[in-house]
């Protein structure tokens, strides 16, 4: 009994960290909208992932079946189903995460590192503390865009959006 309470807690933990805000929600809102309008891709918030086949404590990661970014981003060959998935094995082009206010940026780049290692070819991290978005090529190589650049450039999935229209108040 005593392990399930601990389970219990140690889940409500880990949601209260993982848990969105007035702005984490506007912004996330706003990256899905600027990136829907490219027809090339379909654009999903807070999907799981299914990737149970690698060893997440590599990476210093607790979960151990699923990862859920913010934004996935998809070829737009993804189509609803008639049955739903519940946790997808295909992995996205893009993994887009935005810092929660109680989230540490080691946590996501942790989770950065798994990405990579499962396929994925770009990830963003995005700060709206300081309205920063820094775009990762691999895990050491990333670029970041801040209040000062008028578009985000992601070289790998050829995107450029407009920075203010993310970070507008």
């Amino acid at each position: 009994m005593a392990e399930l309470l601990e389970l219990d807690e140690e889940i409500r933990e880990d949601e209260e960290q993982q848990m969105g805000s007035l702005n984490h929600g506007i912004v996330q809102g706003q990256i899905i909208v600027l990136l829907s309008a490219d027809k090339r891709f379909r654009v999903i918030p807070e999907l799981s992932l299914d990737v149970s086949q690698i060893d997440l404590t590599q990476f210093d990661i607790k979960a151990k079946k699923e990862l859920i970014p913010d934004i996935c981003v998809y070829p737009n060959t993804i189509k609803r189903q008639r049955r739903d998935v519940l946790r997808m094995t295909e992995m996205p082009l893009l993994a887009i995460e935005i810092v929660s206010p109680l989230q540490a940026i080691e946590e996501i780049l942790a989770k950065f590192d798994a990405y990579f290692a499962l396929g994925i070819k770009s990830c963003w991290l995005v700060v709206l503390t300081n309205e920063a978005t820094t775009i990762y090529s691999e895990p050491e190589h990333f670029k970041t865009f801040g209040t000062n650049d008028v578009e985000i450039i992601d070289e790998v999935m050829d995107i450029h959006l407009p920075n203010r229209a993310i970070f507008e108040l």
